[in-house]
């Protein structure tokens, strides 16, 4: 697809100077803005067709730069959220957030429910068990940054969970390990004290859950189910449909915006 543009973006964030790259495409109707995960980039949303889209790489992460890593938290990632949508000019969207994206989402939809148009939430935080990456921080505390991220990046490439090596080879170029710290400890805190079932149980607007096969197990899918969100297991995949079969995760993702509840 040719339409697709890069732009950087300079923004302060809670007095932190901030350069974001970003990748777009306008057009016609509402645009979907893309909230990458821990490990990933605003290009695992680049081969998205059929609408107008946002993404960027959030702080700490890919292309995007930031003069202080110490500050970068999932608040930060919110407010950042915030001010991108504010320069682009953004008022009313589809969400697609995947893990702290996902995460990072529910807490801006939560803020914002009357410009929030749908939400895919692909595997974001919505309960204590869902901290199986960023609960590392505790489980496997350093004081060395670059020490733990190293040896995340080898546990994950260890794994058995499908797409879970090829995530762990790029790891440590996607990630500053600086800002890994305040991201997973802010994770850890959220799902464990931030009440975020029931946050997206009260969204008011049309929800998709996606889940990887492999993570079928989770214990409030059928919580999820009864309170009206759709659900969509995504086969032959865990917690990185976008990398194990992104060919279901679009067409899940197309089928739900034109299913006709989900606005412009």
């Amino acid at each position: 697809m040719t339409d697709r543009t890069n732009e950087r973006v300079e923004l302060r964030i809670d007095g932190v100077a901030l350069d974001i790259a970003t990748l777009r495409r306008t057009g016609q109707g509402a645009p979907v803005l893309f909230l990458h995960g821990f490990g990933s980039t605003k290009e695992d949303y680049a081969d998205f067709a059929g609408r107008p889209f946002l993404a960027y790489d959030a702080p700490g992460c890919g292309e995007t730069t930031c003069e202080d890593l110490s500050k970068i938290s999932v608040p930060f990632l919110l407010a950042t959220a915030e001010a991108v949508l504010r320069h682009t000019g953004t008022e009313r969207f589809h969400l697609v957030g995947h893990s702290m994206g996902g995460l990072t989402a529910l807490l801006l939809a939560d803020r914002h429910p009357d410009r929030v148009l749908s939400f895919v939430d692909i595997e974001g935080n919505l309960a204590p068990e869902d901290c199986f990456l960023s609960r590392q921080i505790v489980t496997h505390r350093t004081d060395d940054p670059e020490h733990f991220l190293a040896a995340f990046a080898e546990r994950a490439h260890r794994s058995i969970e499908t797409s879970s090596a090829l995530y762990a080879a790029s790891l440590r170029h996607k990630v500053r390990p600086g800002a890994v710290r305040g991201i997973f400890e802010s994770m850890v805190d959220l799902s464990d004290h931030g009440d975020l079932m029931h946050k997206f149980l009260a969204l008011p607007f049309p929800r998709m859950f996606m889940y990887g096969v492999e993570n079928a197990h989770l214990s409030y899918l059928p919580e999820l189910a009864e309170h009206g969100v759709e659900l969509a297991a995504i086969p032959h995949s865990g917690h990185w449909p976008m990398y194990a079969n992104p060919v279901a995760m679009w067409e899940r993702i197309a089928d739900f915006h034109a299913g006709g509840s989900t606005g412009d």
